[in-house]
């Protein structure tokens, strides 16, 4: 039976810890210090959790972390740290960590600890260069075998293994969401839900309650008790994609849940121990975000703990073929209709372009297409770029997918111009106009148009 190695130099730990292994039936081995620690890890091979405070007698923690990841990387390394030691935490997790507990010890969380570490599944490598394969073409979301691609896949089967915080930058239509279900797919929390939030999308006013939950009464609306966001992520993943968009005044609140993973819903006095993982995203440099004052650094220390790029798509030209090949797939089956073939000129036609929208563009791109192909072939032609219209001609343009209203203002017929540039890429188009997600939306909304 795998063992639980508990190291720490206080005894009344070491022995609350092994009372609760052994009601879960899990025997225990105790190490004082990091010597002790080193003899038992080399004495017994299964080991299926190692919980190591971080300050020792001869020693850090962070050292038996650090030797655990080189010679063991598949046994989880838990850290005992003193409350409110968050920096310590962050420290330990960026080391390698797999979780971080905190004093005074409590039997939930030492019961979610151990169940995470047995939900673990073997580190395993990722698959290796050359032809797609059929797996890219029929089941994973993320499609292609180009040098950028395999080392993302890397990178989501390690970070997969840790309950560190992530923040995953990448450009608009990158596929982050994607990442971060990856991750989650592969984690010890898959049987959990995954929550996705999108922080631009929700109203100032309304996003406390809906991340935090609210009481029956707390303002003008609130008809009954609401849970909130972070309570249905329970046991799983939450995933915060334009982080970037968060007001500062929330901002606050959400470094506290995340310091003491408890929420407390809006109108109550209580808080509530909540059990979930932290992903957040968001097309923005977060750091610069910091320097303009729009960030809180200290959230952006939290949320950073480990940070994974996601690769434009200008920067894996490599995966067009396969990407085309199954968004023409995905398309038709959703449409009901054989696929089409692609002519090899459209590929060529496609490596010619940018894509500032990235994977989300050339998917508007391939729809068009399609829609423009009467019969089994698309051609070169109909992934050619839209003619770039200007003055009257684009604002006309642009009406055509709003019919029936007409701009008022130079402010609408901008805003208007830039999402026919953009392909309505909302998010792209408030790059361009220099707003952010929330005001372009609240725009949108105000004149009818979302």
């Amino acid at each position: 039976m795998a063992y639980c190695l508990i190291v720490d130099d206080e005894p009344d730990i070491r022995t609350l810890i092994a009372l609760f292994m052994k009601r879960e039936g899990v025997p225990t081995l105790v190490a004082a210090d990091l010597a002790e620690a080193r003899e038992q890890l080399a004495a017994h091979d299964n080991i299926q959790l190692c919980l190591t405070d971080m300050r020792l007698p001869d020693g850090n923690g962070l050292d038996l972390v650090d030797e655990i990841r080189e010679q063991r990387p598949d046994l989880p390394v838990a850290v005992i740290t003193a409350h409110g030691q968050v920096e310590a935490a962050v420290r330990a997790l960026k080391a390698g960590a797999f979780d971080f507990i905190s004093k005074p010890i409590e039997q939930d969380t030492l019961r979610r600890l151990l169940r995470d570490a047995r939900n673990l599944q073997p580190r395993t490598q990722a698959p290796a260069g050359g032809d797609i394969s059929e797996q890219d073409t029929s089941g994973s979301p993320l499609i292609g075998q180009s040098k950028a691609m395999q080392q993302l896949r890397e990178m989501i089967g390690r970070l997969a293994r840790s309950q560190a915080p992530i923040f995953i930058q990448g450009e608009s239509g990158t596929g982050k969401e994607l990442v971060a279900r990856e991750i989650h797919q592969h984690s010890s929390r898959k049987n959990g839900p995954f929550v996705p939030v999108n922080c631009g999308a929700i109203p100032g006013e309304l996003i406390e309650s809906e991340l935090f939950g609210h009481h029956k009464g707390a303002f003008t609306g609130a008809t009954h008790d609401k849970p909130g966001l972070f309570r249905a992520a329970e046991g799983g993943t939450l995933f915060l994609d334009e982080v970037a968009e968060l007001p500062l005044a929330l901002q606050v609140s959400l470094l506290r849940v995340l310091q003491e993973r408890r929420v407390r819903p809006v109108g109550s006095t209580k808080e509530v121990s909540v059990d979930v993982r932290i992903l957040s995203a968001s097309h923005q440099d977060l750091e610069q975000a910091v320097k303009d004052g729009r960030f809180r650094q200290d959230l952006f220390f939290r949320l950073n703990v480990i940070g994974l790029r996601v690769p434009p798509l200008r920067e894996r030209l490599d995966d067009l073929p396969a990407l085309t090949r199954a968004i023409v797939a995905r398309l038709a089956k959703r449409d009901a209709r054989p696929a089409p073939t692609v002519d090899p000129a459209v590929l060529q036609a496609l490596a010619a372009q940018t894509f500032p929208g990235n994977v989300r563009e050339l998917e508007n791109l391939l729809e068009r297409a399609m829609a423009l192909t009467d019969g089994d072939r698309i051609t070169a032609e109909a992934v050619s770029p839209a003619p770039m219209l200007v003055g009257d001609e684009a604002h006309g343009s642009a009406l055509n997918a709003c019919p029936g209203f007409i701009p008022e203002t130079d402010e609408q017929r901008e805003i208007l111009a830039a999402l026919q540039e953009t392909r309505w890429n909302r998010s792209e188009a408030a790059r361009q106009l220099g707003l952010t997600l929330r005001q372009l939306r609240y725009r949108l909304q105000k004149w009818g148009l979302d």
